[in-house]
This record gives structure tokens, C-alpha cells and sequence, in this order.
């Protein structure tokens, strides 16, 4: 059943999102948004999935899942975007997991190759550890978490205390928070694909 409305909202996402460009970033957040409750755990496991429109189950999968199945709601399969850009532009994404080639299972799960393919072909913004007026909804975040570890999050249109709440999974599944000063800010991107 949650299945099946996360469908029906995508359908409806993706059609506004394009009818209407000023619309993009509230349908993507929709299409963020409508995984909270549907994505309930945090799975980091490397899995074979199918290419183009590959995916994990939609129960399991971790932060850079929630970005990608937003995308993938309003008709953009980052998977297949990122892979085709990392294939042709192999020297300019991060070598950090001892790869000789692109993978397509996984290099869109990453979040080094997610904020490089959003630097080259979206807009790089301003990053503040403190100044939440410069996040918009829709933007995407990028965070050093106290571990070292990578996380992306999006930033929603709802605020506590100024700032905006983000939509990611960081452990417990899709959940939307104020997380956006808990982290080292790395990277602010904006991607509104033509």
C-alpha cells in the first residue's frame, strides 16, 4: 500500500514539476518527503540493482536514497546521471573506494560523486555553518559527520527556530529534522535539471 501511494505521489510530482519549472523544488521536496514512514531503516549494503531506474527496496537505503528517489520521482534517474558523467569524465570524480572503473550499482550512492556531479552540472552555493538564510527549499546539503563519514540531506520549506528542517536518513530512515547545523556543512547545491 505505501508503495503504491509513493507511486501515485511521484506521478503527480513529476508532471507538476515539469509543467510549472517555479514548482521543481516543492515537488521535489513532496517526493522526499513522501518516503518518511515508507523507508524505515538505514542500509548501507551494496546491492546489484537494475540499470537505468535501479533501486534498493524502498523500506532500506541510506541518506544519498532520499535525493535520488526525489529525483527519480520528478522524472530525473541520477543513477543513470551520474554514471554517464563519471564514465565520460573519470578523472575529475573522487577516488576514494579503490575503483578502476565506474560502477553502476553504486557510484550514485555516494555522496563525494553526488556533490561533484551537482558541482558540474548544478550550481555550487554558498556554504555557512551558521547562516541558515542562505538554504532554500529544495537545496541540497552536504555534511562531514563527526565520524569522518559523508551525509547529504535535502532542505525542506519548514523551519524551527530559523532554520530549515532537512529531509535525509541518517539511521532510523527517511525522517525530516533540524540537522543543519549538527554537522560540518561541506557543500550547498542547487539542481534543477532542463
Amino acid at each position: 500500500m505505501k508503495r503504491g501511494l509513493l507511486f501515485v505521489l511521484a506521478l503527480a510530482a513529476s508532471s507538476a514539476a515539469f509543467a510549472d519549472p517555479s514548482a521543481f523544488p516543492a515537488n521535489l521536496l513532496a517526493a522526499a518527503t513522501a518516503q518518511v514512514g515508507v523507508t524505515v531503516s538505514y542500509d548501507p549494503a551494496y546491492a546489484r540493482i537494475a540499470y537505468p531506474g535501479g533501486d534498493v527496496p524502498i523500506d532500506r537505503g541510506v541518506c544519498t536514497d532520499v535525493v535520488i528517489r526525489a529525483y527519480r520521482a520528478l522524472g530525473v534517474d541520477l543513477q543513470q546521471r551520474v554514471h554517464d558523467d563519471l564514465r565520460a569524465n573519470w578523472n575529475v570524480y573522487p577516488k576514494l573506494w579503490g575503483l578502476r572503473a565506474p560502477d553502476r550499482n553504486i557510484d550514485h550512492r555516494r555522496v563525494p560523486n553526488l556533490a561533484t556531479f551537482f558541482t558540474r552540472h548544478g550550481r555550487a552555493l554558498h556554504v555557512s555553518q551558521d547562516d541558515a538564510s542562505i538554504y532554500a527549499p529544495g537545496d541540497i546539503v552536504t555534511w562531514r559527520l563527526a565520524s569522518g563519514v559523508p551525509h547529504i540531506g535535502l532542505v525542506t520549506n519548514r523551519r524551527s527556530d530559523g532554520r530549515p528542517l532537512i529531509v535525509h536518513n541518517i539511521g532510523a530512515g527517511t525522517q525530516v529534522e533540524d540537522v543543519l547545523f549538527d554537522y560540518v556543512v561541506t557543500g550547498h547545491y542547487r539542481y534543477q535539471p532542463d
